[in-house]
């Protein structure tokens, strides 16, 4: 068991970093740090991208995206390159630090408050934010495809103090090879085995016909497919939609590099379009060719910098 963990961490801390390129438009964005959360001297910011036109009086659908890095690490710069993007698509995007073992000393479940909190704090100052909050959208990676997905549980692990009136449920998810149970895999024994709550943070536990509409995608040698596999079944038998993607050989984090950081934000375009979110074309385009040699060229050199800087700190 503890070497099925120590699996399960090192091909979720891949996903910690990603690559970012160029979006057209980006010069137009608006952007913002608010502080959503206090916990004792610490404070908790959310990092928004406001789209190009952007006043406070729209009501604009919202996206909250959540780093992955098992629940240990990472940064809010991990899904900065989807934000900018469908920041120029229309939607307001909203990038979530949280607390961190490695920082904060935390067990999961801490992490699942904070991003509960934001939700929260995002829809309690939608006329500030400019957005419908009837129309907010959870997102991320690994860890924080699991934060997304927990936010459709009714009654999970809170913060003291938590204003319950204001509901996390989101009207859809998009999820980057998420983690979505505690209860499989031995991943209780980061709760320090309390199955309690190890319940109450696993998304697959809390399922009905009504589940908000998803989106799961993930590489075909992921071993945390598993997950995918397990949610794809629970949404054929109790009926409510989520599309699958998967990328051929593709492995855990692979939504961070060319051509799937590409093909995952075309995906998830089509998807949030299918919902009435976003209008028109994706304005992402699937790189070919000489620009895909040329992104894989570039991502083999950063690849092979960084771990020639890992051998010098070692």
């Amino acid at each position: 068991m503890p070497r099925l963990i120590s699996s399960i961490t090192f091909i979720m801390a891949v996903c910690v970093t990603m690559q970012a390129i160029a979006q057209e438009g980006e010069s137009d964005l608006k952007t913002g740090v608010y502080v959503y959360k206090t916990i004792g001297d610490k404070k908790l910011k959310m990092h928004v991208d406001f789209p190009p036109g952007w006043q406070k009086t729209d009501t604009r659908p919202v996206i909250i995206f959540f780093h992955g890095g098992s629940w240990n690490g990472g940064s809010v710069r991990a899904f900065a390159t989807q934000a900018k993007y469908f920041a120029s698509r229309g939607l307001v995007c909203t990038r979530v630090e949280y607390r961190l073992k490695s920082k904060d000393g935390v067990t999961p479940d801490k992490c699942v408050e904070d991003a509960r909190s934001a939700v929260r704090w995002v829809r309690a100052h939608a006329a500030k934010l400019g957005i419908d909050p009837q129309k907010l959208i959870t997102a991320g990676g690994s860890a924080g495809g699991h934060l997304a997905a927990c936010a459709i549980i009714p009654e999970s692990v809170e913060t003291d103090g938590a204003d319950l009136s204001i509901s996390t449920i989101p009207q859809a998810m998009v999820l980057f090879n998420p983690v979505l149970s505690f209860m499989h895999g031995g991943l209780a024994s980061r709760v320090n085995g309390d199955q309690e709550i190890a319940a109450k943070i696993s998304p697959l536990s809390h399922v009905k016909p009504d589940t908000a509409p998803s989106i799961v995608m993930f590489g075909t040698n992921d071993r945390l497919k598993a997950f995918g596999d397990l949610w794809w079944s629970k949404a054929n038998e109790l009926g409510f939609r989520a599309d699958k993607y998967t990328a051929e050989g593709g492995k855990h984090g692979f939504f961070n590099q060319s051509p799937w950081l590409e093909r995952t934000m075309i995906a998830a375009d089509e998807f949030l379009a299918s919902l009435g979110y976003l209008q028109g074309e994706p304005t992402m385009k699937d790189p070919t060719g000489e620009k895909l040699e040329a992104l894989k060229a570039e991502q083999e050199r950063k690849t092979a910098a960084s771990k020639r800087g890992q051998k010098r700190k070692n």
